[in-house]
């Protein structure tokens, strides 16, 4: 089951962090280093299911705010 109660320990710390690794990156390296980050939490998360409900998630709330 996906869990989406935040859990960040240091959440200011870790967005910062996040914008800091896209700086000096052109539109289409930012982009290859999303896809890259995210391959590589789904293989942390390993679950089919869990992987699947937060992809689901993700675009209901994109296509929402559409």
């Amino acid at each position: 089951m996906l869990e989406t109660k935040a859990k960040f320990s240091r959440p200011d710390e870790t967005y910062a962090l996040l914008i800091k690794s896209h700086e000096g990156l052109i539109e289409a390296e930012s982009h290859a280093m999303n896809a890259r980050l995210i391959l590589i939490l789904m293989n942390h998360i390993g679950d089919h299911a869990t992987i699947a409900e937060a992809l689901a998630l993700a675009r209901n709330t994109v296509e929402k705010h559409a």
